[in-house]
C-alpha cells in the first residue's frame, strides 16, 4: 500500500506545480505587456470610412468645402465726425464653381467694402460685391478663381417643422471658422422687426430653429439632412436662447440664376408691403380670409399704385402662378426683368380684377 499511495502524492505534486508553473506563465506575460504599453494605449485603429458617418456627419462633409468666412472693412462717414473704418467678420457660401458666393447684406454691407474671402483650405480671395438688398438681408459677392466646391441648393419650400437642420459658420472670430451645430426647424413663415444702419427692416417668411446661431454665423448656410442648403442664417433673438432664423434659399434662387445666366441682377420692384393669411388674420381679426398676399401699404409713386393696385387689396396671382405670401410674391416678380410687363390679379370686395403693371428698379437694393 505504501508504493501506492507514495505514487499519488508524487502525481498530485507534478499537477500541483505543473498548475503554478502555467499560472507564472500568464502572470509574466501580463506582466510584460503592462511594462512594454504601461498606459494599457490600444493600438491604432484603422481609418474611419467616411460611409459609416452618421447622417449629420455626412451632411456636414457635402456641405463644408461650400462654406467661406468673410471679413469686410468699409468707412462710415459722418457729418458731424470724423469718418470710421469698420471691420466686420461674417460667413457665406460658394454657389457656382466660378465663384459666385451668397451671404447676408448686412455681412457684405456695401458695393464699396473690401472683402476677402477665406476658403476652407485657408486660401484667401479678393472678393467684389455685386448686389445687395437690405429688405431681404441678401447680398452676392464674386471671387475671380474656377474650380471652387459649389453648394447644392435644396427646396425650402418643402419644409416641415420638426426636420433636422444644422447650421454652418464662422461665429465670433476667424478662429472658430466652420463651426457646426444641429437642431430641428422650430417655426416657419416667421416675420421679424431687425433694426439696420439703414433704419428698420421687417423681415417676412422666415425659418425659425433652434440651431445654435452666433454672432459670424450670418449669410452661412443652414443645411438639411441631406446636405443640400435650404436657408441662410441671418439673425438670433440676443434676449432668448434657442432662437435663430434663416432666409429661405427659394427667395435667393432667382437671384443666383440671373447671375449665372446674365452676370448680373437688378432687383425689380412693385412698391408694395404685404402680409400672408395668417398675419393677415391678426389685423383684419376674421376668419373668412381668402389665400393671397394681403396689401398692407402701398408706394404711391410705385408700379402697383400706378397700375391700380390699392390698400387693402389681395394679390393672388403674378404672371399667371399663385402667390399665397410675400416670399412667393418676391419670388415671382425676381424672375423677371426691370421694364418687363406683368398681369397681377387681384381680389377687391371679392370681385376678381386682373392689373398689367411694369416693373421698377427697387430704391432700396444696389448692384454693380
Amino acid at each position: 500500500m505504501r508504493p501506492r499511495f507514495l505514487l499519488i502524492i508524487a502525481i498530485a505534486a507534478m499537477i500541483f506545480l505543473s498548475s503554478c508553473n502555467l499560472h507564472n506563465s500568464g502572470q509574466d506575460n501580463a506582466q510584460d505587456q503592462i511594462e512594454n504599453n504601461p498606459l494599457h494605449i490600444s493600438q491604432p485603429a484603422p481609418a474611419r470610412d467616411p460611409a459609416q458617418a452618421g447622417a449629420i456627419a455626412r451632411a456636414v462633409q457635402k456641405v463644408g468645402p461650400s462654406v467661406v468666412g468673410i471679413t469686410t472693412t468699409h468707412v462710415r462717414e459722418d457729418e458731424f465726425w470724423d469718418d470710421s473704418v469698420i471691420e466686420g467678420i461674417g460667413s457665406g457660401f460658394i454657389v457656382s464653381s466660378d465663384g459666385y458666393i451668397l451671404t447676408n447684406d448686412h455681412v457684405a454691407v456695401s458695393l464699396d467694402a473690401e472683402i476677402v474671402v477665406i476658403l476652407k483650405n485657408g486660401d484667401e480671395l479678393k472678393g467684389k460685391v455685386l448686389w445687395t438688398d437690405p429688405t431681404l438681408d441678401l447680398a452676392v459677392i464674386k471671387v475671380d478663381e474656377t474650380g471652387l466646391p459649389a453648394a447644392e441648393l435644396g427646396d425650402s419650400s418643402q419644409l416641415v417643422v420638426g426636420d433636422p437642420v444644422i447650421a454652418i459658420g464662422t461665429p465670433l472670430g476667424l478662429q472658430f471658422q466652420h463651426t457646426t451645430t444641429a437642431g430641428i426647424i422650430s417655426a416657419l413663415d416667421r416675420t421679424v422687426e431687425v433694426g439696420t444702419e439703414r433704419g428698420q427692416n421687417f423681415m417676412e417668411d422666415l425659418i425659425q430653429t433652434d440651431a445654435s446661431i452666433n454672432p459670424g454665423n450670418s449669410g452661412g448656410p443652414l443645411v438639411n439632412i441631406q446636405g443640400q442648403i435650404i436657408g441662410i442664417n441671418t439673425v438670433k433673438v440676443a434676449s432668448a436662447e434657442g432662437i435663430g432664423f434663416a432666409i429661405p434659399i427659394n427667395a435667393a434662387k432667382p437671384v443666383i440664376q440671373h447671375f449665372l445666366e446674365e452676370g448680373e441682377f437688378i432687383t425689380p420692384y412693385i412698391g408694395v408691403v404685404g402680409y400672408d393669411k395668417e398675419i393677415a388674420h391678426y389685423y383684419k381679426q376674421t376668419d373668412s380670409l381668402a389665400d393671397g398676399v394681403y396689401v398692407v401699404n402701398i408706394d404711391p409713386r410705385g408700379p402697383a399704385y400706378k397700375s391700380g393696385i390699392r390698400k387693402d387689396d389681395i394679390i393672388t396671382r403674378v404672371g399667371g402662378k399663385p402667390v399665397t405670401k410675400m416670399l412667393e410674391l418676391r419670388t415671382a416678380i425676381y424672375s423677371y426683368h426691370v421694364g418687363d410687363q406683368v398681369r397681377v390679379t387681384v381680389m377687391r370686395d371679392n370681385k376678381e380684377m386682373e392689373f398689367t403693371l411694369t416693373l421698377e428698379k427697387s430704391p432700396v437694393s444696389a448692384s454693380k
